[in-house]
């Protein structure tokens, strides 16, 4: 059964779970409407929801730009300087340890109410994981490889031979594992943008879910969180089919039970 198959199957099943659940469990439209509502409302403001689900995706894809930009260049300084590895690594797992919802608001009073907030939100989150995959790609390169690439690298300077090995070499053979932070950095990149826009926002599909919240909307509310739900798992979707033609020599195989 091909991929896209399952996928309306299992959202049926799922859609047929939760009227099942409201008709019978007699649950408030303002607590949980059913699908069909949901529907209805997306249907009735689909205007309203595409052009803020386009504010949030500008946010999110901007976040994921600079998230791994910087991401990737900082696992790359630490590979190279043995230095950086010593300063700079401690530094950047400590600051895992501070929650970066708490961060939110700081950001929202240097940042301001609009986008630059939201994409700098999205970035934080996405700096970690493209940065520690990155990271662990590029020392995981077989030693071998390495010692073989000095051996052709060895009339140029300390730098220049570390810069040589890296792109040429440690890159190609670190990027199966960078793939993972990207694929990773895909599906949390949307909770920074939301939160961001939560925080403080007058635009955004987190921003249609506050004002309808507060309207006692329920039902938009439920359906800006559809088109979030549908955003994030496109975006997914597309970051892996990308990954998969790019990385083509990380001989990943599926196992089946």
């Amino acid at each position: 059964m091909r991929k896209s198959t399952r996928i309306l199957i299992l959202l049926l099943i799922l859609l047929a779970v939760w009227s099942v659940i409201v008709r019978l469990a007699d649950i408030p439209d303002y607590i949980l409407p059913g699908p069909f509502a949901v529907l209805k409302a997306w249907g009735d403001n689909s205007a309203l929801l595409l052009n803020n689900a386009a504010v949030t995706l500008a946010e999110i894809l901007l976040g994921m730009l600079l998230g791994i930009i910087f991401g990737a260049l900082s696992a790359s300084l630490l590979m190279m300087y043995r230095g950086a590895r010593l300063w700079l690594l401690p530094l950047l797992v400590a600051s895992q340890a501070l929650p970066v919802f708490a961060l939110a608001p700081i950001l929202i009073l240097w940042l301001g109410y609009g986008m630059a907030s939201k994409v700098a939100m999205a970035s934080l989150i996405i700096f970690f994981p493209v940065c520690a995959s990155f990271y662990d790609g590029l020392r995981r390169t077989p030693r071998s490889i390495i010692e073989m690439s000095q051996m052709m690298t060895s009339k140029q300077s300390g730098w220049r031979s570390r810069l040589r090995i890296l792109l040429l070499v440690r890159l190609p053979s670190a990027l199966p594992s960078a793939a993972s932070g990207l694929r990773i950095a895909a599906a949390t990149a949307p909770i920074g943008a939301i939160v961001g826009e939560w925080v403080g926002s007058g635009a955004g599909l987190g921003y249609i879910m506050l004002r309808s919240n507060a309207r006692v909307e329920i039902d938009l509310m439920f359906a800006a969180l559809l088109s979030l739900a549908v955003m994030a798992v496109v975006l997914y979707w597309l970051v892996d089919a990308v990954l998969r033609r790019i990385v083509t020599w990380s001989n990943e195989e599926e196992t089946h039970d």
